[in-house]
């Protein structure tokens, strides 16, 4: 049912930690067609492709009234489940925001540093086999906690629950699309759909190649492919493994779930419960068939390495010793009782995590993601006559003379060149910047 390798075997462990993302080239291509025509066509392809790809039947946007008709049809179990997990959300997110300052760097001279939040954000909401409020909740709550102002949601098929998180999250408008068409419409606008100033969220490949072809022109979070889960054991139960990785592996037949551990034995006991639990249906038993494994490393030191050498989006740890030993990971989740789907639903840190390697250079979605740091300069006369030289040597440096002659004839440096000024009466007269 899984593998269990030695990490001597290299090609195996290769296969198995692979970075590598997932690429289609008949779906790049696909995606590049649509995104092109929504570009260029708007709303009537948008409705084509959202009828075509979607089963859209009447208008794109939901109005609100919907929402909150349909959110009172939500077992009340639900409500208070997404309402919990939205207060974590946000406590979690507003601890995110980062904050402005000032400093005087030398007299004269000040920097500041101004957030400003992004205007407009689209975020993606997946429904494959269901529509996943938890993604609107892990998008939207930190868009609005970072102070967008206005938040979009593009759902292909969204159903009562995502309705009452969107509600919870403070959205301002829904929208029935998917694929690479709801992603065209939010990066380009159309007559219907606002353009937005960033789109976030998870999706399928569709989404995520069209996500890839809108970044000239619209930011995106990241590239989200299949999720992954690495999970490093030594004396975690066995089933509790097991079902950390059936968990993920739920999700799609191309995601990832691997475990490192220095036990065979505990690797055997592991895969007995992984064939135990394995569901019959769902994408389950394809993803341990194709990408599950157990490998069993010569000491914690070795499985250590592989783990940042891996920068799996989810890294499940036994100790906080270990844990401080990573450093490439999209989330970490320390201890036996840290269940990695309690992180996906209400620990309070967000789901949306880098994949396919790109745990090595940022980590997951959050509050920081929907703002602008923008320096905010300012210098007196004292503050650039004392910089003066510096600046006008560095320029020279790099052959740059206009931008030397740009503070000389402010500051009047000595050994200034000539420059030639017009006179009140229109002449020319020749002079130095001194």
């Amino acid at each position: 049912m899984i593998r269990i390798v030695p990490s001597s075997n290299r090609r195996a462990v290769a296969a198995l930690l692979s970075a590598a993302r997932i690429r289609d080239r008949a779906t790049d291509r696909e995606a590049a067609a649509i995104v092109e025509q929504v570009r260029t066509r708007g709303d009537v392809a948008l409705r084509a492709y959202a009828r075509q790809l979607d089963g859209l039947t009447g208008a794109l946007e939901v109005p609100r009234a919907r929402w909150e008709a349909e959110a009172e049809t939500v077992p009340a179990a639900v409500r208070r489940a997404i309402r919990t997990a939205a207060r974590h959300i946000r406590r979690v997110a507003k601890a995110q925001v980062p904050g402005g300052w000032r400093m005087t760097p030398a007299p004269g001279l000040t920097v500041e540093q101004r957030v400003i939040p992004l205007s407009r954000v689209g975020c993606y909401v997946p429904a494959g086999r269901y529509p996943l409020p938890s993604s609107l909740l892990m998008t939207a709550i930190p868009a609005r906690e970072a102070g967008v102002a206005d938040v979009i949601v593009a759902c292909p098929r969204p159903d009562a629950a995502m309705f009452a998180a969107a509600l919870e999250a403070g959205v301002d408008r829904v929208f029935r699309m998917g694929r690479a068409h709801a992603v065209a419409a939010m990066a380009y606008g159309t007559r219907t759909v606002p353009r937005v100033d960033k789109i976030v969220g998870p999706g399928n490949r569709w989404v995520a190649a069209a996500k890839s072809l809108v970044t000239a022109d619209c930011a995106i979070d990241f590239y989200a492919g299949p999720t992954e889960i690495l999970v490093i054991a030594s004396k975690t139960p066995p089933a509790w493994v097991a079902a950390d990785l059936i968990a993920q592996a739920e999700h799609d037949p191309d995601a990832r779930a691997v475990c490192i551990t220095t036990s065979r034995a505990l690797a055997v006991r592991i895969a007995r419960e992984v064939a135990v639990q394995m569901p019959e249906g769902g994408p389950a038993r394809t993803a341990i068939a194709r990408h599950g494994g157990i490998i069993v490393a010569r000491s914690q030191a070795e499985a250590i390495a592989l783990a940042n050498h891996a920068a799996s989006e989810h890294l499940v740890v036994e100790s906080e010793g270990v844990a401080k030993q990573i450093h490439n990971a999209g989330a970490i989740f320390v201890g036996p009782w840290t269940a990695q789907v309690a992180g996906d639903y209400a620990i309070g840190s967000n789901h949306v995590l880098p994949t396919a390697g790109a745990a090595r250079y940022r980590g997951g979605l959050n509050a920081a993601d929907f703002v602008k740091l923008v320096s905010v300069q300012r210098a007196s006369a004292r503050g650039l006559h004392a910089i003066a030289r510096t600046v006008a040597a560095l320029a020279r440096a790099e052959g740059l003379e206009g931008h030397a002659r740009s503070i000389e004839v402010r500051t009047a440096v000595p050994g200034a060149v000539a420059v030639r000024r017009r006179t009140p009466r229109g002449g020319l007269q020749t002079g130095s910047a001194r």
